[in-house]
Formats: structure tokens, C-alpha cells, sequence
């Protein structure tokens, strides 16, 4: 295998991730920060950029992917986790999600943004996924080799003009930023939700180095760690120039989102050809991803659902998100927020016991008990996030150390580990060894 191999299989994982999203919130982040911009982003990228790529690391651990991992709680919650991940990360929610975004922001400033204009714009858009999600072998060529270094201009058209055609002055950070900039960028790092997203991009990669003939489980990690760090320079070195951005925006007017940020410095450095080019940035971020979770699905699903062929899958992920992207970005958002609310800290809780599971002999206990109380707390901020009301038990959870950060549920994932350990030794039952080729 040729290092140029791990180079673009790394750039292809940087295109996956980078969704439109990941556009918006580091302008936001820009604006909002000023002159505490440089604490909040370095907080930012810890989390929006470190994190994905230590979960794509301990997908490279396991044999079987997200479900084994998820497994080592109980082998039916690996399998309706990862199910749910890959639902609400594919046609429920991450990819309409896009295609709503990519056509709110490529397509809406130039026509009336009507219905039957979404309608029409979806099928185009899925259509040319579909197309080139056909072939999973192909998605590093595809992705990697062609469309990854297109966005890589586009965005550095972007760029470039900001340093040169924005002066304004750079602003007293905003109310959130004043005191703890780090730590409320490290926050609002997880917004991007690339760590849910990893553990369904995290098998793409490892299949790409296995259709590539590594094998060998250390070969296989350290060839992972290596495209993620190529990820890592793409992802971080964007981020902060378009953050930057958004602090040079500060004194152009109120805006109601990143999106809006992004449109005005673009109208404002190049005019109408900066909205075009704005609209091809957005554009190539979403159907990248959209290929990539569509790929992602197809890959999953097929091998989990008898009589389910890759091509029936892909067939069904795109009908379905063609269907739920017509009825509108802000719904696709209202419904989705308590599920992923719910979802992200179990991630996050199993990732990390994934590389400290040698440390307890890989015992299930440990993974139980902090599973189950990340789980109940997310209950709880999965139903604050619907608008339920929750003032019965609200006292209570909020007198848990990091709740004003939401944070809440990382003291009861550390006390139902321990707890999982005392269980585990007090039964006195054999641990559960796991080697590194067998996991």
C-alpha cells in the first residue's frame, strides 16, 4: 500500500465530515467570541475535531465495527444502538438535513425558495447520490481524489478574500465568551456531531485499508491514526480561518446564524459571484456527506437485514431522505434535537471506555453501569429538548456538578463505572478478556 493511499483515504474522511454544519459553527463562534476568539476555537477543535478522529481510532480496534463496540454493554443494545445511530445519522436526520441546507443556501438566494423548488432540487440531489454511493469501493476515488480538493478551492476562494476584503475591527468577546472562552468553545464543539457520525465513517475507513490489503490489527490503527491526522490538519486549518471570518463580521450587522455570516462576508467580498461560490462550497460539503452516510448505511444494514441487498438499501436511504427533506429544514431539526441529545454522550462514554477498557479486564459491569446512567440523563435532556415538562425531577439534576455546561450526565457515567467495577469484583466471576484481535 502506497502512502498516497492513507493521504486520500484521509481527505475522503475529511469530506465525509465536513457537512454543512461544520461551516456554520465556527463562524458563529467567530462572531460571537471577538477578542476571545483564539481560547473558544482551540476549545472547538479539541472536541470538533479531536473527538471524531479518537472515535474513528477505536472503530479501528474492534473487528465487527460500532455494533461490537456498543456490544460490550449487551450484545441486543449493540445492535439497537448502532441501528439508531445509523437512523438518525443517515435518512432521519443528518441527510435531509443537508440537502435542505445545501439548498437554502446554494439555491434560495437565487429563486423564491418555493416547495416545488425543493422538490425538484431533492431529486437532482439524490439522484447524483445515489449515483455515486453505488459503488463503495469508489468512494475514495470519487470522494478523496475529485471532490475533496474541489472544496478545498472553493473554500480557500473563501478564505483568501477575507484577509484581504474584510477590515473590520475585531470585537469585545460576547456574554458566553467572557469568562471561560476554552471551555465554552470545547461545548460548542459538539454541535458538529462528527462524533456520532464516526462510528458509522469509522468502518468506511477501515474498509478502505482493508480492501488495500492491511490486515494486521496494529498495522490496521496506525494506518487509521495516520488518515485521521491528515483529517485533523484539513478539518482544524478550515475551522479556524472561517472562524475567523465570523470575528471580522462582528461589525457588519446582526445575523440570525452562521449561514447568514457566511452569506453576507461572501455578498460583501465578491457580490453576487460571492453567494455562487458560497452556494458550491455548501453544496459540495453536503452531497459529500450525504454519499458518505448513505455509503455507510448501505454497508450496514445490508449485512444486518436478510434479503437486503447494498443496492436495496441505498435505494431505501435515499427515498426515505428524499421524503422526510421536503418537509422542511426546521422541522427536520425540531424532531431530531432530543435524539441527539440522547445519543451523543453515550458515544462519547463509549469511546472513552473503549480505550481504557484494558485497565478493567474489559469487564461488561463497567460498561453497564456507566451506559445506564449516561442513558438516564440523557432521558432527562432528551425530554428538556422536546419541551417536556420535567420541573418534578429538574431540582435534582440540576445539583449534579457540570449541569450549567451540560454536562451533567459525566459525574453518573464515572459513578456507574465504579459502581460496574465493585460489581465485578464482588461477584467474583471470571473477567471478561477480550484480545485486540478477537474485539
Amino acid at each position: 500500500m502506497k502512502a498516497r493511499d492513507t493521504i486520500f483515504i484521509g481527505f475522503t474522511l475529511f469530506a465525509l465530515f465536513f457537512g454543512a454544519g461544520n461551516l456554520i459553527y465556527p463562524v458563529s463562534l467567530g462572531i460571537e467570541s471577538g477578542t476571545s476568539y483564539f481560547p473558544a476555537i482551540f476549545g472547538f477543535v479539541i472536541t470538533g475535531v479531536g473527538l471524531p478522529i479518537i472515535t474513528v481510532a477505536a472503530i479501528s480496534l474492534v473487528r465487527n465495527g460500532a455494533v461490537q463496540l456498543a456490544g460490550r454493554v449487551h450484545p441486543m443494545f449493540g445492535l439497537l444502538f448502532t441501528s439508531m445511530v445509523y437512523l438518525v445519522i443517515g435518512p432521519f436526520f443528518a441527510i435531509p438535513r443537508a440537502a435542505n441546507v445545501a439548498f437554502e443556501t446554494g439555491i434560495v438566494p437565487f429563486t423564491n425558495g418555493e416547495s416545488l423548488t425543493l422538490f425538484i432540487f431533492t431529486v437532482l440531489f439524490f439522484v447524483l447520490v445515489y449515483w455515486l454511493s453505488r459503488n463503495p469501493s469508489k468512494l475514495v476515488d470519487r470522494v478523496g481524489q475529485i471532490l475533496t480538493p474541489a472544496l478545498f478551492l472553493a473554500i480557500l476562494g473563501l478564505v483568501i478574500g477575507s484577509f484581504f476584503l474584510l477590515n473590520g475591527p475585531i470585537q469585545p468577546a460576547g456574554e458566553k465568551y467572557q469568562t471561560q472562552p476554552f471551555f465554552t468553545g470545547f461545548i460548542e464543539g459538539y454541535l458538529t456531531m462528527d462524533a456520532i457520525a464516526s462510528l458509522a465513517f469509522g468502518i468506511i475507513v477501515v474498509s478502505s485499508f482493508r480492501d488495500r490489503g492491511v490486515t494486521d490489527p496494529k498495522t490496521l490503527t496506525t494506518r487509521t491514526l495516520k488518515a485521521g491526522l491528515v483529517t485533523a490538519i484539513g478539518l482544524t486549518t478550515v475551522y479556524v480561518a472561517i472562524g475567523w471570518i465570523g470575528a471580522r463580521m462582528a461589525t457588519e450587522g446582526s445575523f440570525d446564524n452562521g449561514s447568514a455570516i457566511l452569506a453576507g462576508a461572501a455578498q460583501i467580498m465578491y457580490g453576487d459571484v460571492g453567494t455562487l461560490l458560497l452556494g458550491v462550497i455548501v453544496g459540495l460539503a453536503c452531497l459529500t456527506t450525504c454519499i458518505g452516510l448513505t455509503v455507510a448505511c448501505g454497508q450496514f444494514f445490508s449485512k444486518r437485514v436478510p434479503g437486503l441487498t447494498y443496492k436495496h438499501v441505498t435505494i431505501i436511504v435515499t427515498l426515505i431522505s428524499f421524503a422526510i427533506s421536503n418537509i422542511g429544514l426546521n422541522q427536520i431539526i425540531a424532531y431530531s434535537v432530543p435524539v441527539l441529545v440522547f445519543v451523543y454522550p453515550i458515544t462519547i462514554v463509549l469511546v472513552a471506555l473503549t480505550f481504557m477498557s484494558p485497565l478493567f479486564n474489559h469487564s461488561p459491569y463497567v460498561y453497564r453501569g456507566a451506559i445506564l446512567l449516561t442513558a438516564i440523563i440523557g432521558v432527562y435532556d432528551g425530554l428538556v429538548a422536546f419541551g417536556a415538562d420535567v420541573s418534578a425531577i429538574e431540582p435534582l439534576i440540576s445539583q449534579l456538578p457540570l449541569f450549567e455546561l451540560n454536562l451533567s450526565w459525566v459525574f453518573p457515567a464515572i459513578i456507574g463505572g465504579v459502581a460496574g467495577l465493585l460489581i465485578d469484583y464482588f461477584k467474583g466471576q471470571p473477567r471478561h478478556k477480550e484480545s485486540l484481535q478477537n474485539s
